[in-house]
């Protein structure tokens, strides 16, 4: 672990239950908002952190509506709704291709449990493409209008994620590291698995069975180089647990808080 001068901490928020979660299908890019348990795991969010004595100077977020809900209604049990926001598709979920929109047991029941985990849970296997002729396909989407079509996923792994996650984390969210003694990153279970490999410097294995639980607060106090000196989740042990077991359970397609 990485000692000397702090240089701020660092809140990474996994959105809550989504509606899509309560129905057991895959959501990916598939823009849906959180349930109201969703909705009550962001609010206990923001009461952890506020509880903390943590006041985020700015936020960084996906394009997704369960990302954006979770920051408001965090940052309204926080009374600092006024915080400035960045959002970026660099911190959506990974693109779950055309299983997007699929029930998750069904899925596993057609194509078998070990097909659908390798594609869920492997580091560098992607699932099968979704056509770009698809309306769901991200090129249909006016929020993704102005950029490259090449960087455009069709279907998306682990390692992909990685890959365009990293470039906003040096160009985006260091900077405001530097500026700031607290920066609050909100987005989904991918996008911060990425995130997590580079700041603690998993292996591509040990990240496939990292399991961060939904609308729980991972608090990383960084050094002056942007290293971890320590880490740790807010809130009671035991909920913790259960809803890192929830996630890991995923793999497998069974029922429970997710992408």
């Amino acid at each position: 672990m990485a000692t000397g001068k702090s240089a701020g901490v660092l809140v990474l928020l996994r959105h809550g239950e989504s509606t899509w979660n309560l129905e057991n299908l895959f959501t990916g890019w598939t823009d849906v908002p959180l349930s109201p348990r969703g909705v009550q795991e962001a609010t206990d969010a923001g009461r952890l952190i506020k509880e903390a004595g943590l006041r985020p100077a700015v936020v960084h977020e996906s394009l997704l509506l369960r990302a954006i809900q979770t920051t408001q209604h965090a940052l309204a049990e926080m009374e600092m709704s006024w915080v400035p926001l960045k959002r970026s598709w660099r911190l959506n979920e990974r693109h779950y291709g055309a299983l997007q929109g699929l029930n998750k047991q069904q899925t596993a029941d057609r194509y078998g449990e070990d097909k659908v985990k390798l594609w869920r849970r492997s580091y560098d296997v992607r699932p099968p493409d979704l056509d770009p002729a698809d309306a769901r396909h991200p090129s249909h989407d006016p929020r993704y209008a102005t950029l490259p079509p090449e960087v455009l996923p069709s279907a998306e792994c682990l390692k992909d994620v990685v890959d365009r996650m990293l470039p906003y984390w040096y160009d985006a969210i260091v900077p405001d590291l530097l500026l700031h003694p607290c920066v609050l990153v909100s987005a989904h279970g991918n996008s911060l698995r990425a995130l997590v490999k580079h700041l603690d410097g998993l292996g591509d294995e040990e990240v496939v069975e990292l399991n961060i639980p939904t609308g729980v607060p991972r608090v990383y106090e960084l050094d002056a180089g942007l290293r971890p000196r320590s880490w740790r989740y807010l809130g009671d042990a035991a909920e913790i647990e259960r809803r890192a077991a929830a996630v890991k359970a995923q793999a497998s397609g069974s029922k429970s808080s997710g992408n």
